[in-house]
């Protein structure tokens, strides 16, 4: 689906957001009532510090000043590789961007990620990771580190880590797998009404909590890591 197909089919009533040098800002009315602000990322545009910013004070302004969800709509590049944005501390902007998005969630401000393209790297964390819920769908090739670049951190040659890939989905970029890790929610059929898909989340919103460990257990994608943090948390409760 393109950009147009999935605002059309989310917001049949029409909508007032504007893509502009390769960013979603504007906001829209729901099928199931009241509005959402919408933001996003398109045409795989890498995400640099302009870009994380301008973001930023969308979501900040619509906390403050408005209502209901926020969608992040994401196909996007990784974080823009550049000399200008590394020595302004891309990493900061990237950070601000998610923790922005977090605190609008912990505001009362549902966030939900609808990831249509590809997306990677700190731009993936930065947007459709640090959102309460993120949907897929399909055709969406989203990365958390691609092979190459996980080749080079690990020392692992491309061979062992793509044997790797096909049995521990940790290891592996692609929506089948990070459905299956618990990072993404569930998957969209594009063949139905997104605007009713959407009202069906909403009215089922997971709490604010974060349940991509327990999804990941449940759908064996991620076996040990919700057990781990659970034992964390038990053993830090028990120091006090």
């Amino acid at each position: 689906m393109t950009i147009a197909d999935i605002l059309a089919s989310l917001f049949p009533d029409g909508h007032d957001v504007a893509i502009a040098g390769g960013l979603l800002r504007g906001s829209a009315p729901l099928a199931s009532g009241g509005s959402a602000t919408v933001i996003g990322v398109a045409d795989r545009t890498a995400l640099g510090v302009d870009e994380a910013i301008s973001l930023s004070k969308h979501i900040l302004a619509s906390v403050h000043g408005g209502d209901g969800p926020i969608l992040v709509i994401v196909d996007s590049d990784s974080q823009r590789m550049s000399k200008r944005d590394e020595l302004l501390g891309l990493n900061e902007f990237l950070a601000h961007l998610a923790k922005t998005l977090i605190y609008a969630d912990l505001r009362g401000r549902p966030t939900i990620g609808i990831l249509y393209g590809r997306s990677a790297a700190g731009a993936f964390l930065a947007t459709a990771l640090a959102t309460r819920v993120l949907v897929g769908l399909p055709g969406a090739d989203p990365a958390v580190m691609d092979l190459p670049s996980m080749a080079k951190v690990t020392k692992l040659s491309i061979e062992v880590l793509t044997e790797k890939a096909k049995s521990t989905p940790v290891f592996a970029p692609g929506l089948d797998n990070l459905m299956q890790t618990g990072a993404v929610h569930l998957v969209w059929d594009p063949d139905r009404p997104l605007s009713d898909q959407l009202a069906a989340l909403l009215a089922d919103l997971p709490d604010a909590r974060d349940r991509r460990a327990a999804l990941g257990k449940e759908r064996a994608g991620r076996p040990k890591a919700a057990d781990i943090a659970e034992r964390v948390r038990e053993l830090a409760l028990s120091t006090h």
